[in-house]
């Protein structure tokens, strides 16, 4: 049986984009992997998933990831959004299937419902799934320190878009910038909270 894995990084942060992954582990792989430490993404470090994402590679994992960028979300939501990067995630596997297991408990719209499992917190109880959340934070975590040198004002490589308090204070100096997902709200009275915030694919 060949099993996808598939979670994403970047759904509660008010600026950059969301990143899904998707991940095929061999038994060996996951073996492997699991010895060296693999884990839920939110359980270990930086360096920590650093280390892993480059064994995930060296031992020839399959694997894909997609980002949605914040003009999506704002434009869709970010469960569509992320949905929808989940879903080309999985299609540029290129690899024949038997089950996908989604992090969550929302399904992936334009893929086979039948062979699809959602289960909270499968990144911790899933090989496959704790390797695509590793490739998904760390994917994000580059994509956030590149635009920190664009608009280094704003913290972006430390706090990687989430809403610190050192965050909020730059909103309020600084307005937004070109890649806050203005849909959100929370620094801009006229904007409007996105309601779909708290729908659950997972919980990065």
């Amino acid at each position: 049986m060949i099993v996808a894995g598939v979670d994403e990084a970047g759904r509660g942060p008010i600026a950059g984009p969301v990143m899904a992954a998707a991940v095929i582990l061999t038994p060996s792989q996951f073996n492997v992997l699991l010895s060296e430490g693999l884990d839920d993404s939110k359980k270990l470090s930086e360096k920590a998933r650093e280390r892993l994402f480059s064994r995930i590679r060296e031992l020839g994992a399959v694997w894909s990831a997609q980002a949605a960028s914040h003009s999506r979300i704002d434009r869709t939501n970010i469960l569509r959004a992320t949905l929808w990067a989940m879903e080309l995630a999985v299609k540029r596997l290129h690899s024949p299937i038997s089950l996908i297991i989604v992090d969550g408990n929302a399904f992936i719209p334009g893929l086979p419902r039948d062979i699809q499992r959602a289960i909270p917190k499968a990144d911790a109880k899933v090989p496959a799934v704790m390797a695509a959340s590793v490739v998904a934070k760390v994917l994000r975590d580059r994509v956030m320190k590149r635009l920190h040198k664009l608009y280094p004002d704003y913290g972006f490589a430390s706090h990687k878009g989430y809403p610190t308090a050192s965050h909020r204070l730059m909103l309020d100096m600084l307005g937004p910038s070109p890649v806050h997902r203005l849909s959100f709200g929370g620094y801009n009275k006229n904007k409007i909270k996105n309601e779909n915030n708290t729908d659950s694919v997972g919980g990065n």
